[in-house]
């Protein structure tokens, strides 16, 4: 019996699999700010690290590459992708768009484990501002944890994927001026903007929810942008 042609363009499951898993644990790096702009990929090291051979890697890194999150510099050196100003202000401007849209269905669409979840996000970055020698690293999760957490209540998978595409490309520059600058979290101004969006959320207050989110990103955006540390 002949094999049909589609078949032919099925990868092994297990390869499938690995490159999946591959690609989902260096999405949450980006996203969750733990790398910067410019860090360098070893592929090698990055397969030791996940218990895996460097061809799911090199697979992980290549959709990445597409996505615009790394970039491959002319000595085939992987890296974080470096955004130029200009980049990120459109990021920014596409960030209030969708992200405050996707808050204010959270408003609308939000249930009880929904609003518990956001509080115990919106309450574990607070605390963290609040400490002594505040985490940065875990404060820049604690962040992406609340904003997905608001994001999630939207039930909107959609919408939520379109915003881990954006994540990708706006964590690296969130952490590295948290890590440059770590007067920013303990001014608080994330802080406060949470707990409005977390107020607003719990009063079905759409309006009040996107107008949360959008200050929140703006003011970080304003922030980043009166540094200067953004590529050329």
């Amino acid at each position: 019996m002949n094999r049909p042609a589609a078949l032919d363009l099925v990868e092994p499951l297990d390869r499938q699999t690995l490159g999946g898993r591959a690609y989902a644990q260096l999405s949450d790096l980006l996203i969750s700010g733990r790398m910067a702009p410019g860090e360098k990929i070893s592929l090698r090291q990055a397969a030791e690290v996940l218990g895996v051979s460097i061809m799911p890697v090199r697979e992980a890194v290549s959709r990445l590459v597409a996505d615009g999150a790394l970039e491959v510099t002319p000595n085939r050196a992987v890296r974080v992708r470096l955004m130029t100003a200009a980049q990120f202000r459109d990021l920014t401007q596409a960030r209030i768009a969708i992200e405050g849209h996707v808050a204010a269905l959270a408003a609308g669409n939000r249930n009880d484990d929904d609003l518990k979840a956001i509080a115990r996000a919106e309450a574990a970055m607070r605390s963290e501002s609040r400490a002594a020698k505040p985490n940065l690293p875990r404060a820049v999760e604690l962040n992406k944890s609340f904003h997905f957490a608001v994001y999630e209540a939207a039930h909107s998978a959609t919408l939520v994927d379109i915003i881990r595409a954006l994540w990708l490309k706006a964590g690296p520059v969130i952490n590295l001026d948290l890590r440059a600058n770590p007067e920013r979290l303990a001014k608080g101004d994330a802080v406060r903007f949470h707990a409005r969006v977390l107020a607003a959320i719990k009063a079905g207050d759409e309006a009040g929810a996107r107008e949360g989110v959008a200050a929140d990103i703006s003011n970080a955006a304003e922030v980043i942008l009166s540094r200067g540390g953004l590529a050329e």
